[in-house]
């Protein structure tokens, strides 16, 4: 018989092996492997991502960013920064990361070419790619204004959509390098501001020889097996939609590891073959996610953990706001104020119990923020409402 998961049951998995109903990782890089990768588009996230799991220091997550650099900031699934761990972002960049490059750098080849930059813009794109990687190592670490010193050629206007009336000749310097780090050359370093800031100095970076020992294919394999792994069971269409990948794509991955399929409630969903065991529920327990938090983003069906919340927590774009959690499901949302205050409002009654032990949550996050000042880059009604 085909094996069945009931929501408590799915929820009970994500509570444990997400470290939300027993934190205490040790460091960054646990939490991070935990839930696979940590979004990033929001610098905050991963800061207050990794805060809910283990309670870990700002300072840890900076070491782990900028110093021991055991977390890598790199666009990989759907085109999304993330900060994957070091010893798995090889796979990221062979199954997720390399297809981005070669469409960036296409698009930035086109743009050249229409520019009449040069007789021949592939070549003069590698020798300039190169030029910037040399600099970048000289200098171990530079901005984009100094990469632009060092190689002037990063200042080289063309027209960005031209015939628009929002058209304007603009310097390549960040195309050239978002395309270096989708190729896995150089990398995301320290921000030129505080740990929210989103202006980066950039560092080169050994990923690309890394990757090199994967094929697309088996990273496909292997990061659809992880997935497997940190949010099974789900239905296909949730790998599909968190990948990024192509129907054909997702296909060929799950052939390469033949997972099981199980009952969702009446819908079919996949889970590797050794992982079928019960999951034991933990405590009820309570937490504050973040905005992109990568639990919240894990699936595109949410109605398992949300249920009707989605058009208070949610803006148009499908990007998560912060979420108040109790005991495996969304119940509520939460904001920072101007003056350091933390305020939620919950969305359904959940008890006395349940409203202590997030009113404790709520004070550890205010304690563990300080003075620093959190305001999500995508904003939703809710988190709105409670800032207004």
């Amino acid at each position: 018989m085909m094996r069945h998961f009931g929501i408590s049951e799915r929820q009970a998995r994500t509570a444990v092996r997400h470290r939300l109903a027993v934190p205490g990782a040790a460091t960054p890089g646990e939490v991070a492997e935990s839930v696979l990768v940590l979004h990033a588009t929001d610098p905050a996230t991963v800061f207050l991502a990794v805060q809910a799991r283990s309670g870990l220091s700002p300072a840890a997550v900076e070491d782990a960013l900028y110093e021991e650099r055991s977390l890598l900031r790199m666009l990989a699934m759907r085109r999304t920064m993330f900060a994957v761990p070091a010893g798995f972002a090889p796979v990221v960049e062979a199954g997720a990361t390399r297809a981005i490059a070669a469409k960036e750098r296409a698009s930035l080849l086109k743009l050249l070419a229409e520019a009449e930059v040069a007789p021949d813009p592939e070549a003069w794109l590698a020798e300039v790619e190169d030029s910037v990687v040399a600099a970048l190592t000289a200098r171990g670490e530079a901005t984009a204004a100094e990469l632009g010193r060092d190689e002037p050629r990063l200042r080289q206007e063309v027209e960005y959509a031209p015939g628009k009336s929002y058209g304007r000749p603009q310097a390549i310097t960040t195309r050239v390098l978002t395309v270096l780090a989708a190729a896995g050359r150089i990398a995301r370093g320290r921000p030129l501001g505080g740990w929210t800031s989103t202006q980066y100095r950039w560092y080169p970076t050994g990923l690309a020889g890394e990757a090199e020992a994967w094929t697309t294919a088996d990273a496909q394999a292997e990061l659809a097996r992880r997935w497997l792994e940190v949010f099974g069971p789900a239905p296909v269409a949730d790998l599909k939609w968190w990948t990024g990948w192509t129907a054909a794509e997702v296909k060929k991955a799950l052939a390469r590891i033949s997972p099981a399929e199980v009952d969702l409630g009446g819908v079919t969903g996949i889970a590797l073959p050794g992982d079928l065991e019960p999951e034991p529920a933990p405590e009820p327990w309570a937490a504050l996610l973040p905005a992109l938090d990568p639990t919240v983003m894990g699936w595109q069906d949410r109605s398992w953990f949300l249920g009707e919340h989605a058009p208070a927590l949610f803006d148009r774009s499908g990007n998560a706001g912060p979420t108040v959690w109790w005991d495996g499901r969304v119940v509520g949302g939460w904001a920072q104020r101007a003056d350091g205050e933390i305020v939620y409002r919950l969305l359904e009654d959940v008890g006395d119990d349940a409203a202590k032990a997030i009113e404790a949550r709520a004070a550890d996050l205010a304690a563990w923020l300080g003075p620093m000042r959190v305001t999500p880059r995508f904003r939703t009604p809710l988190e709105r409402e409670l800032v207004a």
